[in-house]
């Protein structure tokens, strides 16, 4: 093989293998070199040229295995279209049918992740059967371990719970189709992904490597396409400020909810990572009931009891204020009848 011939053909191979991690052996085996040839030798003066030209990086071992750098191109910025906002609705509140308090002041755009974090058994899964609903126009993607059973069919605590939210139109009346897509899917949710629509995943099982959330948020995050909305659910322990995986689950969310027990019957719903807003929103609390197991209903905000500052007691007898739940209503902020409130300090 003449040495120019080889220079080319290396090169062009390296550019398949951008990112990896390759060696000699490996390398004289896939361009078939010849032994007895100048080549064979001769490829590892054409290693130390790619190397200074900046396409590999050698081990450092003196081993002959390089890492082939990723190429890359400089971005252009300015004269790039600016793509509006997405237009994503929020479960509402059925005393009053809007859309939950704070869902006006979340900025959604296109590739964004919403994650649902909560304890077992406290309404992750009322809230993206709401979110769907919301979205039904939109053909939404349902996925995860919610919604289907180990022979893929439609859980019948699935069907049930969309028979109590009636009001949603589910099926295209005409033609007898589903108004989403539900797809059998307990692992590798990335792969599966529904580019450019609403992908709900309820909810996303690591076993014993919890870290490995955030890897999997971002494959998710990248298969989204310019338009898609995910919505993930995880596990979380009572009281956590984050979902299983801890910090990890941050990573790559950009509107985090939390969700824990509120008293003995309703939900404390506490807005985390908010990564763009139109006031402030992350922080915020908020309390609600659910209704025949689908319904939120009675949703207000509360803030945290400043008498107590949230403990529920003060010394060793309960609040009076916020019946030693460490939290009061907020009726509005700055308005004397929330006095005991934190939230009017800060206005």
């Amino acid at each position: 093989m003449p040495e120019k011939r080889l220079a080319d053909t290396l090169r062009e191979f390296l550019l398949t293998a951008q990112g990896k991690e390759i060696d000699l052996k490996y390398i004289r085996e896939e361009l078939k070199i010849d032994p007895a040839s100048p080549s064979w030798n001769g490829l590892r003066e054409q290693m130390a040229r790619l190397t200074k030209e900046g396409l590999l990086k050698p081990s450092g071992r003196k081993d002959g295995i390089y890492k082939v750098i990723t190429q890359i191109k400089q971005i252009t910025v300015f004269g790039r279209e600016r793509l509006p906002l997405r237009d994503i609705a929020f479960p509402r509140n059925y005393d009053n049918s809007e859309e939950l308090l704070f869902a006006h002041d979340i900025v959604i755009r296109g590739g964004d992740l919403i994650l649902v974090a909560g304890r077992s058994n406290y309404g992750k899964t009322t809230l993206c059967l709401n979110f769907c609903a919301e979205n039904i126009d939109e053909s939404p993607v349902l996925m995860g371990n919610e919604y289907t059973t180990i022979d893929d069919e439609p859980s019948q605590r699935f069907l049930n719970r969309l028979d109590k939210l009636g009001t949603i139109h589910w099926f295209d009346e005409v033609t007898g189709q589903d108004r989403f897509v539900l797809l059998p899917v307990r692992e590798d949710y990335a792969e599966h992904v529904v580019k450019d629509k609403i992908n709900i995943i309820d909810w996303i099982n690591l076993d014993d490597e919890p870290w490995k959330i955030s890897k999997e948020m971002e494959d998710i995050k990248r298969a989204l396409g310019k338009n898609g909305v995910g919505i993930i659910v995880i596990q979380k322990s009572a009281g956590a400020d984050s979902g299983r995986g801890g910090q990890y689950t941050k990573d790559f969310a950009d509107v985090e909810i939390l969700l824990d027990a509120f008293g003995e019957k309703e939900i404390l719903m506490t807005i985390g990572k908010v990564k763009e807003s139109k006031c402030r929103v992350s922080g915020r609390t908020f309390a609600y009931s659910i209704d025949d197991g689908v319904k939120i209903v009675n949703f207000r905000e509360i803030a945290k009891c400043g008498i107590c500052f949230g403990k529920g007691w003060r010394g060793t007898s309960p609040c009076q204020i916020c019946s030693k739940t460490g939290f009061v209503e907020v009726k509005e902020v700055g308005c004397d009848a929330c006095d005991a409130c934190d939230a009017c300090d800060e206005v």
